[in-house]
């Protein structure tokens, strides 16, 4: 990972915009669309600066100026100046996608939108406000975070009662709370690794990396594969799969 992907919140927030032209306006309609107040030059209190000026020395300069005020700054179109980078969006609020690729290629983030915009219906956000509502009988249903959380990712997987791509989940919330819908009992799955090489896994092995809940390898498994697998996935080194696996899905990386 190259960058550290954030999400800023600049509601009613300065924001710094030096330059006229068409790429300040896209900068601008960015930063009105976030909620954040434009001024044209350092202001105490403001938060972040895009500068958007077509002489490389000028927008340099301006970038410097604002970097020793402590801000840090988007110099458009030229990502060698910039401390962040702004993504491609799709906007499902309050569910936000954002597609970066480091400055390398802005048309490959906006074709990857594109395609993610295709995919995704229009309703995403409202599942999520709906969730998000939910919390307390969510918490009254499943007391125990984990079983919570299984019961979840159970209802959001492919085919579930709230898969996020169906086009009426948002509308289902209230009645998959009221079924009496056992978890899945623990279970372990086995990975058969082929190489070192993450982008050689296949469809099922990277399915369940994403929704392990912990994870059981060899210490010499590539951090690459690893690196694939939930974040908050527990790791743990072994020299065979577990005879009597924790609770939920478990999986085992084995050549």
């Amino acid at each position: 990972m190259d960058q550290l992907p954030i999400f800023l919140n600049l509601a009613g927030r300065t924001v710094v915009l030096v330059g006229k032209g068409e790429a300040a306006d896209a900068k601008a309609r960015l930063i009105v669309r976030a909620g954040g107040r434009i001024v044209p030059e350092w202001e105490e209190g403001a938060a972040i600066a895009f500068v958007a000026l077509d002489d490389e020395a000028d927008a340099r300069a301006a970038a410097t100026a604002l970097r020793a005020r402590g801000l840090l700054v988007n110099v458009v179109d030229r990502p060698d100046l910039c401390d962040f980078t702004t993504p491609a969006i799709v906007d499902r609020a309050p569910v936000t996608i954002a597609i970066g690729t480091g400055g390398a290629s802005a048309g490959l983030a906006k074709a990857i939108r594109q395609r993610i915009e295709a995919l995704l219906p229009a309703r995403l956000g409202a599942l999520a406000s709906a969730l998000h509502a939910a919390r307390g009988a969510l918490k009254a249903r499943w007391p125990d975070a984990a079983d919570r959380r299984r019961a979840i990712d159970d209802a959001l997987a492919r085919g579930g009662a709230l898969d996020p791509l169906g086009s009426d989940a948002a509308d289902q919330v209230d009645a998959w709370l009221a079924r009496e819908t056992p978890l899945r009992p623990s279970r372990l799955e086995t990975i058969t690794l082929v190489g070192p090489d993450p982008d050689d896994l296949s469809l099922r092995a990277a399915r369940l990396l994403g929704e392990a809940d912990h994870i059981f390898h060899p210490a010499d498994v590539p951090a690459a594969i690893l690196a694939r697998a939930r974040a908050d996935a527990v790791r743990h080194i072994a020299d065979a799969p577990p005879v009597d696996p924790p609770p939920g899905l478990s999986l085992w990386l084995g050549p």
